[in-house]
Formats: structure tokens, sequence, C-alpha cells
């Protein structure tokens, strides 16, 4: 017999795999219980196809909706591994687990080939026949990491959502943030309030409030800044990606920062990577350093190099990265050519980057790292 999410939980924990938290086995529970539900719930015997469009949707018990849920909190608070535990523990065929960007991404790419292959036309809306092709493949939408930033998309996943939620998909999702925070101070909010009332109307919200973010306790025990460049550095920050990201596959992410969208190449679970060059070989500036700092709760940056007055530009952008990493709190790992003291030989701008110097000293530190991240 499967063993459901509260036992796997429990499992975990005396293994010594993880410590026990109430909070945490509170939304075991919770995910246990909607397990139950799941498992005898048959949206496609009843409200879906000929049966909804002639108004005929609770033919029986099981096609009665269940209401899903949506688990909120901090980072490193658990969430990701919950719902993990809950997706592989749920014996049904028809469910699929994405993260939300990702998942995005699909949305946006199917409305386009839609409507470059015409196939909406005498509908005139690409919307509902998506969301009968989701339907009629899963009964149950696990997302990771919920999280709006433009009104295109809020407009988008608010309109397919109610079509799903109409055809008697469940959702669960994870978010860092509360319904009413998603997209928050965003243009145009007023058109995504509907969206978060949808959310709320649902979906069961479940805090994760727990006592500490547990990843940052394994990050504090390990080494953050690494060098020189090399093999051993690029495995150490492959390794630190694996530990803070449960081992998710990297997606492309992005910043918004005053209508510009900054390409982020590598995301997962408020965690995001670059290459040096990435971030200081470009244009930026302080607005966009601080927009990233916020958005992630961890930096790992790759192939710091030594610098001088030949490429001062790169270290001056480099000093104002940290500067806005350091503001937020966000933790920073990274492999370098150096160690700090000596990453800058240049005498143009040399007096300021000793601030980064000792910055980047004290980001080291277990005591830094343990701090609560400032979005």
């Amino acid at each position: 017999m499967t063993e459901d999410t509260l036992q796997r939980y429990r499992m975990l924990v005396d293994q010594g795999d993880l410590k026990l938290d109430p909070v945490q086995e509170l939304a075991a529970r919770k995910l246990t219980s909607l397990s139950h539900a799941i498992r005898s719930y048959a949206p496609r015997a009843g409200i879906r196809g000929w049966a909804a469009r002639l108004g005929f949707s609770n033919l029986c018990d099981n096609t009665i909706p269940v209401q899903g849920l949506y688990i909120y909190g901090g980072v490193g608070r658990g969430k990701s591994m919950l719902m993990e535990l809950f997706f592989e523990s749920i014996p049904i065929k028809a469910k699929k687990r994405i993260h939300f960007h990702a998942f995005l991404r699909d949305i946006h790419a199917e409305v386009h080939h839609r409507r470059q292959l015409s196939l909406y036309e005498g509908e005139g809306d690409p919307i509902p026949g998506m969301a009968d092709g989701i339907a009629d493949s899963i009964d149950l939408l696990c997302l990771d990491e919920l999280e709006v930033r433009d009104i295109a998309d809020a407009m988008i996943v608010g309109r397919l959502f109610e079509q799903l939620f109409e055809r008697g998909v469940v959702v669960v999702s994870t978010s860092n943030r509360h319904p009413d925070d998603l997209y928050k101070d965003g243009l145009q909010r007023e058109r995504f309030v509907p969206f978060i009332d949808l959310i709320k109307e649902n979906l069961e919200l479940l805090e994760l409030e727990a006592a500490r973010d547990y990843r940052l306790d394994s990050l504090a025990e390990a080494a953050v800044y690494h060098t020189p460049l090399g093999p051993i550095a690029d495995q150490a920050l492959d390794a630190a990606w694996a530990r803070l990201t449960d081992e998710a596959i990297p997606v492309p992410d992005y910043v918004l920062v005053q209508g510009r969208r900054i390409h982020v190449p590598f995301a997962a679970h408020q965690v995001a990577c670059f290459a040096f060059n990435d971030l200081c070989g470009q244009p930026l500036g302080p607005s966009d350093y601080m927009a990233i700092a916020s958005q992630y709760s961890t930096l790992l940056v790759k192939g710091i190099p030594s610098m001088d007055d030949e490429n001062k530009d790169k270290a001056r952008r480099f000093v104002t990265l940290i500067d806005a990493l350091y503001d937020h709190r966000t933790a920073f790992i990274c492999s370098a050519a150096a160690p700090p003291d000596q990453l800058y030989k240049g005498k143009d701008g040399g007096f300021e980057f000793q601030r980064t110097v000792s910055r980047l000293i004290e980001m080291q530190a277990a005591d830094y790292i343990r701090q609560k991240h400032l979005d």
C-alpha cells in the first residue's frame, strides 16, 4: 500500500532526515486529506463534456468539485518538499506537477500556436480550448512557486484558472506570498483582483510559517565563496544549487524593472544563477540589481574574474550588485578567481571596492546567511 503524505513525512522524521515541525506536520495532514478526496474523485464522469453543457454537473457524489490547497510562506519552509511527498504519494495517473514559470511559458506558447494556426476562429478565444485540453488529460494540477509579475500574465492565467475550476480540475499550489500580496503594487492591479478572489474561493489557504529557513541552516555550515576558478569550484556551486533547490531542474526566469524584462538564465525556488558577465558585463544599474536582490533570496554567480583598470566598468557594476544583495540580505554563493581582498588590483575605484571586500567577507558568515531575506 502506498504511504500517504503524512506517513512519508513522519518516516523522514523517524529516519532523521527531517526535524519534526508542527506546522509542516499540519500541512502534511491537510495534503493527506486532500489525497483521500481526490482518489474517489471522477470529474470526467459528470462535470465535463456534454453533461456540463446541459447543466447536469453533479450526476453522482464523486463528481462534486474538490477544493484545492494554496500553501504559502517564506523561503526554506519546506513547501516544495511537502508538495513532492504529496505528488508522489497520490495514486492517480491523471496528474501533473510543474513549476509555475514553466507552466506560464507553456501557456503563452500554446496561445501563440493556436493563433498562428487560427484554431480559435469562430470562437474568438483560445482559452476555453486550452482548458478543455488540460482538463481532458489531468484531474490534479500541482504548481510550484506561483508568482505573477505583469498584467498580461495575470489576465491569461486568471481566465485559464477560471475555466479549469469550472471543469473540475483540482489545483494545489505553493507560493511565497499570500494571495492578497500577489502582483502587489503592480500596474492595473485592480484587473488582477478577480483572480485573487478566484484563488481564495477555490483553494484552501494554509500558511507554512515554520520556525526556521531549513535551507539556510545547511548553507551556513558550508563554504559559499569558492576560489580559484576551475572544476572544483564549479562542482561546489552545482552542489549548492542542488541542495538549495531540492535538485530542481533550472528554468529561465525574468525580473521586471520599469516595464523592462531582465533575463535570468536559471532559477528555481527563489534561487537564481548567473554567470558574472550576465550581471556585470551588461548595462545594468542600481534599480536592476535591487530588483534581482528583492526577487531572489539566494544568488549564485559563476566566474568572477580578477579585475583592474582595464575592466573597471565591470568592477563598478559588481560593487553596485554586492551593495544591493547586502541591503536585501540576499545569500550570495560564488566562484571567483581570487579571495575578496585580491579581486581588484586597479587604482581607479579601488577605495570604493574596499567596502565590497568587507561585505563579501561578512556575507560568508553564518550570522549573515541566517538573516531574513528582505524582499
